[in-house]
């Protein structure tokens, strides 16, 4: 039965999109049949059996880094990117469980009244009844992307290999919208995506999923039924590995 081998593949996995995902064709802000569509491509994964960890950024409402270099205080600009990833994660949850599919939302800062607080004993029982967990907030740290949160939670959750939602269908050694040259790797290194930048994830979240050789694979958010594609063997994508 063809359902049954990617269970067998990827039993558990972080899917790590960005804030900007959920925008749309807007400019800024949260698109609901956009944050509807990655909700459905995340619904056909767990109807595989995958158990499903998600971590969102904050980016189409407020970038801390961006924040900092227009003068405001950094440690500040980052802690208001981290509340902006709490409004993204409270939206998926919305579409997520208006499909029918129970979903948390843990967060590193502590918010009672919208998301449960982070506890790992907890967040891994939550898989284990196949509910998705949207980690928000971070790291609950300033100076971490959200990057860096997605492969930290990845671990802790023993994920068995992170999923990177973008534009593009792979990573490729230069920018392909702007290069009709442009190459996809099939597999790259961590070292290599470090030496070469080629920015799959900042550098502290590559060299923490090299050191727990955890694989990153890079795929297309925009090409429908690609995420469950990808468990079911089919499909474009890159993979990041030792």
């Amino acid at each position: 039965m063809p359902d049954t081998d990617p269970q067998a593949t990827f039993k558990r996995v972080m899917l790590k999109i960005s804030g900007e995902a959920l925008m749309g064709d807007q400019g800024f802000g949260l698109n609901p049949p956009t944050v509807e569509r990655i909700a459905r491509e995340v619904q056909s994964v767990h109807d595989l059996g995958v158990e499903i960890c998600m971590v969102i950024g904050g980016g189409n409402i407020f970038r801390g880094l961006q924040g900092s270099a227009q003068g405001m205080e950094r440690t500040t600009a980052d802690y208001m990117g981290m509340l902006a990833t709490v409004m993204n994660a409270l939206a998926m949850q919305s579409a997520l469980e208006g499909l029918g599919i129970h979903t948390r939302v843990i967060s590193a800062i502590t918010m009672n009244e919208v998301a449960e607080p982070y506890i790992r004993r907890r967040a891994v029982r939550h898989l284990e009844k196949k509910r998705v967990c949207i980690f928000a907030a971070g790291t609950g740290n300033p100076y971490f992307t959200t990057d860096t949160a997605a492969t930290l939670r990845a671990n802790e959750m023993s994920c068995e290999a992170i999923f990177k939602g973008t534009k593009v269908d792979g990573v490729y050694d230069k920018d392909p919208a702007k290069h009709d040259d442009a190459k996809r790797y099939e597999t790259v290194s961590y070292d290599d995506v470090l030496a070469k930048r080629l920015g799959v994830m900042d550098a502290s979240a590559i060299a923490l999923a090299r050191d727990n050789n955890l694989p990153i694979i890079v795929f297309s958010l925009d090409e429908p039924g690609g995420f469950r594609g990808i468990l079911a063997g089919e499909g474009t994508y890159t993979r990041v590995q030792g």
